[in-house]
């Protein structure tokens, strides 16, 4: 049985698998891991799919009380690429990449108007962790006006690992925040770049962000509230990134 965009029950869910449906999410009941389920488990591994699992509560509040049978999916609006594809892609068509890695942010809606500013901006893919990261569902692609479905959006287990293999591939890693060390506009986003923007709470991890190369701030008047909404933010690295990059004055 389907709710919105939430598949629950032990056959439509191996149903989903069998028809190689794109999973977001996936949860299970604690302590449910026999019968059927074990043959759910095998198919998420195979797959490489995480699940995560949690009270039966949070599965009656996510079907409403129907009867989910110890697991719950949400179904991703969009399909995933690999962020190694887009990069060797750009390098091989002469351009240098663009990539929007989003550490921690789970807002849906700021996810949404976050991948219609890069889609401006001419990003070449944004990367999301597989945990920890805002649901891509149906709010998420109204939000981005469409976006979602042009731009590739990439997951991966290991945020860290994804981005020591950008460093590898010649990207220069920029993080935002307003400890960083130098302002955006006196920042050398020349070259290939991946710009790396985090939690509005917590911001960036203290792993990813010892990885960056550059950490810049954007400066903003004393008399404002403090803080800039993520996607506001990201519109602004980005867009001056771009300028800078297309050798106009500021």
């Amino acid at each position: 049985m389907k709710n919105t965009s939430f598949i629950y029950g032990i056959r439509p869910v191996l149903e989903a698998l069998d028809a190689g449906k794109t999973l977001d999410k996936v949860w299970i009941q604690e302590g449910q891991v026999a019968g059927q389920l074990k043959e759910i488990l095998t198919k998420l591994h195979d797959r490489k799919i995480i699940w995560k699992q949690v009270p039966q509560e949070k599965l009656h509040s996510l079907t409403k009380g129907a009867n989910h049978q110890g697991i719950v999916v949400a179904l991703s609006a969009i399909d995933f690429a690999q962020v190694e594809d887009v990069v060797a892609e750009a390098f091989e068509k002469g351009m240098d990449p663009l990539i929007l890695v989003l550490d921690g942010v789970t807002d849906v809606r700021n996810f949404g108007a976050i991948a219609r500013t890069a889609a401006c901006a001419g990003v070449h893919a944004i990367v999301v962790p597989e945990t920890g990261s805002a649901a891509i569902n149906s709010d998420a692609v109204k939000t981005s006006a469409g976006a979602l479905l042009k731009i590739p959006v990439c997951r991966t287990k290991s945020l860290y690992h994804t981005i020591k293999n950008l460093k590898n591939s010649g990207l220069k890693i920029a993080g935002a925040s307003e400890k960083g060390a130098t302002s955006i506009y006196e920042c050398d986003f020349d070259g290939p770049l991946a710009m790396v923007m985090g939690n509005e709470e917590t911001g960036i991890s203290p792993d990813t962000w010892k990885l960056c190369d550059l950490h810049f701030n954007i400066p903003m008047s004393p008399y404002g509230v403090g803080s800039l909404n993520v996607s506001v933010a990201t519109g602004i690295a980005l867009f001056e990134a771009n300028r800078r990059k297309l050798g106009q004055n500021s």
